[in-house]
Formats: C-alpha cells, structure tokens, sequence
C-alpha cells in the first residue's frame, strides 16, 4: 500500500509538489520560530494587574468591543488563574526579550552564506540537514528551559543558527525550477510562514491549556520530523536531478529557464554585487519589511495578551488573524501583479515601487492609527490585521526583486539581504522591553509602534527613489560568459564539421552519378 500511495504521488507534475514543499517548508520554519512568543506567556506568571490599562479603560464602558469581554473587567481575566502544566519560571522582561530575541543573534550569519551554501551543495541537502536540526533543538527546549534561561538562550540561539539557512536555499530552489511565467506562484509559496505562523498561534494556546508547555515544544518537533520524509523523497536540486519527473515536464522547464541559470559551484561576483546601488536599494526595502513583520511575530502575543486583554487561548487567536490576512491578501497581490505584467500595463521597475505603497506605506500608517484607537479591542485587532494584509504585497517588492536584479544568484542576494535584515528580530525585542519596563499601557507600547512605522515608510521611500527591477550585468559572471563563449566555440566548430562532412556525403554520392553518365 505505501508504493502505491507514492505512484500517486508521482502522477501529480513535479512543480505542483514543488511548490507544496516549499510552502509547507516555510511553515514548518516559522511553526519552530514562533511558538516560543505565545509559550513565554505560559511559562512565566503575568502581572496580577495593570493598573494603568485598567483606568484608561474603565472610563469608557465601551471601550471594550469584544462580546467576549464586554461585561468582565479585563484585569479580572489577567487575575483568573491558569492551570498550566510544566510548572512556571520567574523571568524578568529582560531575560525574556534575551530568549526571543537569541534566535536571531546567528540567524543573520546563516542566512549570509545559505545561499551560497545551497547554489554549492544544493538546497535539497542543506534544507533537509537544517530541518533535522531545528527539530532535536525544538524537542530538548522543554529540558533547557528547567535547567536555566541561558540553556534556552543556546538551544534557541541553534535553531536560529539552522533556521537561516532556509529562505536562501529555498530561492535558489526556486531559481532552478521556476520557469518565468510560474515565478510568481512559486515565490507566493514562500508566504507557507505566515499559514505556519497562524497554525501554530491557534493551536498553541489549546495545547498550552489542556496539556502543558512542553507539548508546544513536541508537537511541532514530531510534526518537523514527518516533514523530512517527505522532502526526501518529493524534492530534487534540479529538474536533471529529479529520478520520477517527465521527460515532457523536464523539457519544459529547461526551455522555459534558458541559459539565465547554471548550477556554478564558483564564488559570486561580490565585489559587484557589494557595489551596486539598485541592490543596496532592496537591502533596506527588505529590511522594513523584515522589521515590521518581526514586530508583530515576537511582541504581538504580548501585545495582545497584556494591552487588550486577551486571555491565553484568545491571544493565540487573535495574534495568528494579521498572518492568515497577509496570506490570502499575498495571493490577491501576486495575481494582480502577474496580470499587470503579462499585458504589460506596466514595467517590472514601476511594479517594484508602485507596490511599495501597499507592502511598507500603508502597513506604516496603520500601526500609527492603531495607538490611537484606545481600548476599542475590535478596532485595534483590525489595525494589525490590515497593517499585516496590506504587507502580503511584499510578494511584488522585496520578495521578489533579487530575482529581477540577479536570478543566477538569487540565494546569494537573498541571503545577504536576509543577513541585513535580521537583525531586526533581536532589535524589536529590545527596544520593547526597554520602552514596557514601567507597565503596559498605550503610553509605554505608543514609542514601540512608532518606531516601526517610521522603519516601514523611510524604507520605501528609499526603494521607490533608487530601486530597478532590471536584470544586472553582474548576473552573467565572468565564468559564465567564459563558458557561454567557449561552448559558442565549441558549437561554431561543430557546425564547420558538420559542414564539411555533409559536403563529402555529397561528393560521394555525385560519383556513382558521374560514372553512369559517361557510361
């Protein structure tokens, strides 16, 4: 039974599975990455009161919009106690924003040399060694944590360390596979985080409840692990690689890519990539939206639990709502934008920048309404939901433009890029921490927002003046033109060859003639 659940596997096109993995491969990363926002709130008691929040709030009956809280006091819900086991840890905010913000220490520096890594070795072995990793740190976190904060500062600052591999072997993946008419599709699937983001905040807050932390440490370890067989088996470095795809499909996608991408085990031309300016451009664009995107990912729980006053299970809930937003309006951008540049309504340059506004500009704007919308908890949740909507059409600015600038080595950009703006994602906690040490109410969280909005804004302004969706020269490098050159040689020579052989079937076959007509 199992061969024959595999042959159907195989009757599906390679690309359809492709594209499967790789969105689920985005899941599985960020299911690792982020539990630990929503398990913190689990693992360590949460003040009594917030005598701040509760004054803002008590003067307007109506602040509160949640039917669910309508007629409960919100401190009363921080107050009513929570059967959690696993037992708790007293953690100040300090060593709490060192755990979250450890994953992201070594997760720069991986992401640096994962592109090239995987353009070296191929993605498939770096994505399936890394996974294997994240999933044995994930399972021993539960042991670290009892024995001191800093074992849980190493064990999550490793699964960073193997997390930052992922995205740039998977664009180099994409690179390889994606022919350009499908490369929209392909790079929506690396929003797979924000679906795994949504999972995993949902069903964290039950587990945490019913069966303790540590199942929100098991679970998605197990489940990491039965996603390892499946890579190994369904996905390939290349479509020459591939033991199970059709001759036809085959064909089809190396036509389709052309001579614009070769398997190099060379060195990128950094020297030209580290100087131009165009890339530079997408480094800060990518940069804004990594920033606000790690905002919301390692403060939102926190945000939503200790401001608005959502219970445990509520805040999982409802901090997962701006990611599954982001997913479905990603989809709508990438269609919308795939349309625009098959009728050719606009360039990719003007695609890049005009999009900006939706992904940086408006996400900007909204995170500064939302401080303003008091303790109208339904009004604030939709803030963030639309700020992480309007997001999705990253797929159409940062996400997309190392592919435009050099497709060759889309890995190497993106991990450079990713490198930049990662560190974003042990700056957020910090900067929380430090403006929430007196309390958390709208005053002390107001700086916090801002500074994300300002990030957001000025890194589109940025793009939108100095960015290009044009192919650079630097992306054919100096082997490839070599090689391009001497297989031009090679074929020129062949053709001459050809040539003068034709040219003595022809003298061969004119003999006999000859002979017969002076016969």
């Amino acid at each position: 039974m199992p061969v024959i659940n595999l042959k159907i596997i195989d009757i599906v096109p390679v690309r359809v599975n492709l594209w499967i993995m790789i969105f689920t491969s985005c899941w599985v990363v960020y299911m690792l990455r982020v539990n630990m926002s929503l398990n913190l709130i689990a693992m360590v008691p949460q003040p009594a009161k917030n005598i701040s929040l509760r004054n803002q709030c008590s003067a307007d009956p109506k602040g509160v919009l949640n039917n669910s809280l309508r007629h409960v006091d919100i401190a009363e819900i921080k107050e009513a106690p929570r059967q959690i086991q696993g037992g708790s840890f007293n953690w100040s905010k300090d060593q709490q924003a060192m755990i979250l913000g450890s994953y992201f220490w070594c997760y720069p520096i991986t992401s640096l040399v994962g592109g090239m890594a995987a353009e070296r070795w191929g993605p498939r072995y770096v994505i399936l060694a890394t996974s294997i990793m994240s999933a044995l740190l994930t399972v021993i976190s539960p042991a670290a944590a009892r024995l001191h904060y800093i074992a849980l500062v190493i064990v999550r600052f490793f699964l960073g360390f193997a997390g930052g591999f992922m995205y740039p072997a998977l664009h180099v993946l994409v690179a390889r596979w994606a022919p350009p008419e499908e490369k929209g599709k392909f790079i929506s699937a690396l929003m797979g985080g924000t679906l795994g983001t949504v999972v995993t905040w949902s069903l964290t807050g039950p587990l945490l409840e019913r069966y303790g932390w540590p199942s929100a440490f098991y679970v998605p370890a197990g489940l990491t692990f039965i996603w390892c067989g499946f890579w190994w088996y369904l996905v390939a470095d290349t479509p020459n690689d591939h033991p199970r795809i059709s001759i036809s499909e085959r064909k089809y996608i190396l036509d389709a890519l052309g001579d614009k991408i070769k398997k190099s085990k060379g060195l990128p031309p950094f020297k030209s990539i580290c100087t131009s300016f165009p890339f530079l451009a997408m480094i800060i664009l990518h940069f804004g939206n990594l920033w606000g995107l790690y905002f919301i990912m390692t403060v939102g729980p926190k945000f939503v639990s200790s401001v608005l006053g959502f219970e445990l299970t509520a805040a999982g809930v409802i901090s997962a709502l701006p990611y599954l937003a982001r997913l479905f309006m990603a989809t709508i951008f990438g269609a919308v934008g795939d349309c625009i540049l098959a009728k050719k309504l606009m360039t990719t340059t003007v695609i890049r920048k005009f999009f900006c506004l939706f992904s940086h500009v408006l996400p900007g704007v909204l995170l500064v309404l939302l401080m303003y919308t008091g303790c109208s908890t339904a009004l604030s949740v939709a803030m963030i939901t639309m700020s992480m909507g309007f997001n999705g059409a990253a797929t159409l600015t940062n996400l997309q433009n190392h592919q435009d600038l050099a497709p060759n080595f889309a890995g190497t950009l993106y991990g450079i890029a990713n490198f930049i703006g990662s560190t974003s994602g042990f700056f957020t906690p910090m900067i929380t921490a430090y403006f929430t040490r007196t309390g958390d109410s709208f005053d002390q969280w107001r700086p916090v927002f801002f500074v994300g909005a300002s990030v957001y804004v000025v890194s589109a302004i940025f793009f939108i003046l100095f960015g290009t969706g044009n192919i650079q020269d630097w992306n054919f490098s100096e082997s490839g033109k070599n090689e391009s050159k001497a297989k031009t040689k090679t074929d020129d020579a062949n053709d001459m060859n050809d040539t003068s052989k034709n040219g003595q079937l022809r003298d061969l076959k004119e003999i006999p003639t000859s002979i017969t007509t002076r016969t």
